[in-house]
């Protein structure tokens, strides 16, 4: 990668770790399914009106948009609201890099090399670490709901990139905005079966209150920085590198996370949590520096195998 497009990439980490604890402030005034919903309706509305569709296979749209967009915040948002600190949950979301590179690898072909596989390995060494320092105090249930939203990043990762690659008229940004049309109804419908109308009431009745205007300051940030700018630029670097190449830098979000939630919310870090970061960090250096590889070549093998298969 380019070293600008490597700066793009640390960018878009520092947009994403910061965005937790803008989440944070949200899910203190609404219902986490709720709050999906509202991140994404706040997107759609304008993006079907006046976005043009960005031309792309409506299946790779609908696992972007059913993987990032639903199954990431879901879980993300429903383990926050469980307890799960917003530091710690930057970081163990981030076990959508390896997701992402074994499921690049066995899905779309993408080749890994011993280089890449050991810098994944020195990070996940480092999300392990945190995990289990912090783990004890949140429970495991926290935990596995944040593990499962990492997973579902990781099947949006594999979307997004089977929408773009080799498709150089695709914008960006026009794909981001039209993700955001698939969460909203079923996160809704979701949040009136499980929250109830009562719950989603009084969240709308209470807006005035210092916690709704900061509520609505999060929400602002994470529909305009997290989700416009942050995702925008993260699939254009993924329409032009292999998924396995960018989704390594993914893991310096939880050192942005966990440094904003000190800073901002007390969640004080441990020495154990910064050693852990700190090998984040080197898995990251480790994972993303690879020799060239034609970034579309392994895209369109895997759509050749899935047109034979048809």
């Amino acid at each position: 990668m380019p070293v600008t497009h490597r700066l793009l990439a640390v960018a878009v980490a520092v947009l994403w770790g910061v965005n937790f604890v803008a989440i944070d402030a949200a899910l203190d005034q609404f219902p986490p399914m709720l709050a999906v919903a509202l991140r994404f309706a706040l997107l759609a509305v304008p993006t079907v009106l006046l976005v043009p569709w960005p031309r792309v296979p409506v299946r790779w749209w609908l696992l972007y948009g059913a993987g990032f967009g639903v199954l990431q915040f879901l879980f993300l948002y429903a383990g926050m609201a469980a307890g799960m600190p917003a530091g710690l949950a930057s970081l163990v979301l981030q076990c959508s890099a390896p997701f992402t590179v074994l499921l690049g690898a066995v899905l779309l072909r993408e080749p890994l090399r011993a280089r890449q596989l050991a810098g994944i390995a020195v990070a996940v060494a480092g999300l392990v670490v945190v995990g289990r320092e912090r783990s004890a105090a949140t429970g495991l249930v926290p935990f596995l709901l944040v593990v499962a939203g990492g997973l579902g990043w990781a099947f949006g990762n594999l979307g997004n990139r089977l929408a773009v690659a080799g498709r150089p008229d695709v914008k960006p940004l026009h794909l981001v905005l039209w993700m955001s049309v698939v969460p909203p109804v079923p996160m809704l419908a979701a949040s009136l079966a499980f929250d109830g109308p009562t719950a989603i009431g009084d969240s709308f009745a209470t807006l005035g209150t210092r916690t709704g205007l900061l509520a609505v300051l999060g929400m602002a940030y994470t529909v305009v920085l997290g989700t416009l700018l942050g995702s925008g630029l993260w699939t254009a670097l993924m329409a032009r590198h292999p998924a396995g190449r960018v989704a390594p830098y993914s893991m310096l979000v939880p050192v942005v996370g966990i440094t904003a939630a000190w800073l901002l919310l007390g969640e004080t870090p441990t020495w154990t949590e910064l050693a852990g970061s700190a090998l984040v960090v080197a898995g990251v250096l480790g994972a993303s520096t690879r020799g060239r590889t034609p970034p579309a070549r392994a895209v369109e093998t895997a759509r050749t195998a899935s047109t034979a298969r048809r």
